[in-house]
């Protein structure tokens, strides 16, 4: 099947069948048209390559960031959307990767905990920061599986919530109020800048939190998980601080998705999604890494991933008395 490659590439450019078989016609004339076998064939050929790299050993992928989302399709005719879990990452070498993709009954704790334990037995070590929406499921499955890691809650979800418990009159106000409260101006990595975006929290609820105590409460639920990028290196703030361009990604892959009418069930659905969205990984853009990003990553790794072990001092204070007593029997 000659065709097939220039098809799979058109399908994932978001082109539908009739437009496929337009462009192939110039080249291949009356053998252009695509019947439904065709189709189904070439949806074969994406969910071999699919399985093939949900398989594949993780051991050997070292993530420094790791993005967690998941977006409804239609998997099957005449049913409800189902969701999609995925993970992308950003390598310590600042690179983009498609990590992981997997169906899920539901976006539960369960779903998730069971898509990052699928990942982590294939090797996956856990990454320094997860970066996610602040769905409870995702939320409590990331703590248990990814215990090690650190959680950024996304920024602009979280300005989206905030907003939605604001009357429509002061929305733009409150919008850049609480943008303001992230300006990294002045700022450097670490603790410091974490005590200043937090003061400003304070300010924010003390100037907003009797006109709109609902919206303040939304934002002084999670502190913690608000300012957790600002220990990471200043360069990779913006990058790392959201996970909205997952978002857009998923949109786009909806509409490319949507325009072939005639996906032959789950696997072949699920498979293209993939396809759609490896190819839109490869043009995202990583972190830019120096010496001095490596070094304070690498600080941070020791300080989460390879902590110093804790003695236990009754169990030292056994292991100096049997010193002792093997001393004094020789």
């Amino acid at each position: 099947m000659p065709s097939s490659p220039l098809v799979i590439a058109g399908f994932i450019r978001g082109l539908s069948v009739r437009d496929v078989e337009a462009c192939l016609a110039d080249a291949l004339g009356s053998e252009a048209a695509l019947s439904k076998s065709t189709v189904s064939r070439i949806c074969e050929a994406i969910k071999d390559e699919f399985e093939t790299w949900s398989g594949r050993d993780l051991s050997g992928l070292k993530l420094d960031y790791l993005f967690l989302d998941g977006s409804n399709f239609k998997f099957h005719a005449g049913a409800s959307s189902e969701p999609v879990l995925a993970a992308w990452g950003i390598t310590t070498d600042g690179k983009p990767v498609l990590v992981g993709l997997a169906p899920g009954s539901s976006e539960s704790h369960d779903a998730w905990a069971e898509f990052l334990r699928e990942m982590t037995g294939r090797g996956l070590d856990p990454p320094l920061l997860v970066i996610s929406d602040g769905a409870p499921g995702l939320i409590g499955a990331a703590e248990v599986v990814l215990a090690q890691s650190l959680r950024q809650r996304c920024l602009i979800h979280r300005s989206r919530n905030i907003l939605a418990k604001v009357p429509v009159a002061a929305q733009a106000e409150v919008k850049t109020a609480f943008w303001k409260l992230f300006d990294e101006d002045g700022l450097e990595p670490g603790q410091g800048a974490v005590d200043t975006v937090r003061a400003r929290m304070a300010a924010f609820y003390k100037h907003y939190g009797t006109s709109y105590p609902a919206a303040v409460k939304c934002l002084m639920a999670d502190v913690e998980s608000l300012t957790v990028y600002l220990r990471f290196p200043k360069q990779h703030w913006k990058r790392i601080r959201h996970s909205n361009f997952i978002e857009r990604t998923f949109g786009e892959t909806r509409r490319r998705v949507k325009v072939i009418g005639r996906l032959p069930g789950e696997r072949s659905c699920l498979s293209l999604v993939w396809a759609v969205l490896d190819r839109a990984s490869r043009g995202w853009r990583g972190v830019q890494q120096t010496p001095a990003t490596t070094r304070l990553l690498a600080e941070l790794r020791h300080q989460l991933l390879d902590p110093p072990v804790r003695i236990n001092p009754r169990a030292r204070d056994k292991k100096t008395a049997a010193a002792q007593r093997n001393r004094l029997a020789g």
